[in-house]
């Protein structure tokens, strides 16, 4: 049975893996997530689980690498200093062909910045996640019943097309408590892994491998894994679109800022402005085509990011030029309000009278 409950974003990502029927997780602390390791060191012994809370976040990500190898459905949380520190591995598992669910509650930076909510990832998420050709799936979900449900699916996905999956979370949607749905808790069928290491059993003996010298087969196995995410981008690119039918100034935002940017929509509709908002929920695969369609009868664009202006660049080459787009953003841990985007979209309003 289904059940409604009131939880903290971190510990609800945890209780929907849980549910999902992840049961190894490898962690490190760091805050803003740390309650998520915290919570799963608690449930996962009772259930049979392993949680193991690694040296550092470098172990933790190769031992995320060893349980996927041997099919465990497995996943490893951290905040923004410690997913960098996990990239290498990320890329291993890449092109290891191996799936994963990756927790990302952003924090602000560079370097250990601070505590506070940012979205000044969203460069490594979806361009460098590792070295190499690479992508990983990139969910940003905006609420803490988005977080739960966009779990089962991220690792649904990841098994089908054997990658590692990332939803990328703040500080701000971490830390707050909401009223969720969580799924029904019962056994989770998941599905088989003819790929999986198995030692000696069987008649296949399983390896898994990132390192190829000879440079046409490499080749080969990237351009299959490309072929794969041409697959991807057709079939799974997720948004929503708030107000669009009839908006001239289009507001883009994902995450938490997307809530502070569909309040100030909100109040510039009733101001008159005719405005809207286009979240993308993936990052990556990003959803160009929901631009496209904007673009054909939107006159401008205001992106709204926690971050200096990272997804702005994607925003601009989705629209390709049709259509102007400016930004707005605070760093550095600072939330925007809905008055101050209010404020961004009556400039775009007066611009294109």
């Amino acid at each position: 049975m289904s059940q409604r409950v009131l939880m903290k974003g971190n510990e609800a990502l945890a209780e929907a893996a849980i549910r999902a029927g992840c049961r190894y997780f490898f962690g490190y602390p760091i805050t803003p997530q740390t309650e998520l390791a915290a919570y799963m060191a608690k449930r996962l012994p009772k259930i049979d689980g392993c949680f193991l809370q690694a040296e550092s976040e470098i172990a933790a990500i190769n031992m995320v690498l060893g349980a996927s190898a041997a099919g465990a459905r497995v996943m490893t949380s951290s905040s923004s200093p410690g997913i960098s520190l996990k990239t290498e591995g990320i890329s291993y598992m890449v092109g290891s062909d191996l799936p994963a669910l990756i927790i990302n509650v952003q924090r602000g930076g560079p370097g250990l910045g601070g505590i506070q909510p940012s979205q000044a990832d969203y460069w490594q998420a979806t361009k460098a996640p590792g070295h190499g050709d690479l992508h990983i799936l990139v969910f940003a979900p905006d609420s803490v019943q988005e977080m739960v449900d966009t779990v089962a699916n991220a690792f649904a996905l990841a098994d089908e097309y054997r990658m590692p999956a990332m939803i990328l979370a703040d500080g701000m949607l971490g830390q707050m408590m909401e009223p969720v749905t969580l799924p029904e808790e019962c056994g989770v069928t998941l599905p088989e892994k003819s790929w999986a290491t198995n030692g000696h059993a069987g008649d296949a003996r399983n390896i898994a491998n990132s390192l190829y010298i000879d440079a046409v087969e490499l080749e080969s196995l990237v351009r299959a894994r490309f072929a794969r995410y041409a697959e991807i981008e057709e079939k799974h690119s997720q948004h929503e679109a708030y107000a669009l039918e009839d908006a001239e100034v289009v507001v883009t935002a994902y995450g938490a800022s997307a809530r502070v940017a569909k309040a100030a929509v909100r109040e510039a509709r009733a101001k008159g402005i005719k405005a809207g908002l286009l979240r993308p929920i993936t990052l990556w695969p990003f959803p160009k085509k929901a631009y496209e369609d904007a673009a054909k009868t939107a006159k401008s664009f205001l992106c709204v990011e926690m971050s200096m202006g990272q997804m702005v660049d994607d925003v601009r080459l989705a629209v390709g030029g049709k259509r102007p787009v400016a930004f707005y953003g605070r760093t550095g841990g600072i939330i925007p309000t809905p008055a101050e985007v209010l404020g961004e979209i009556e400039k775009q309003a007066g611009g294109t009278e």
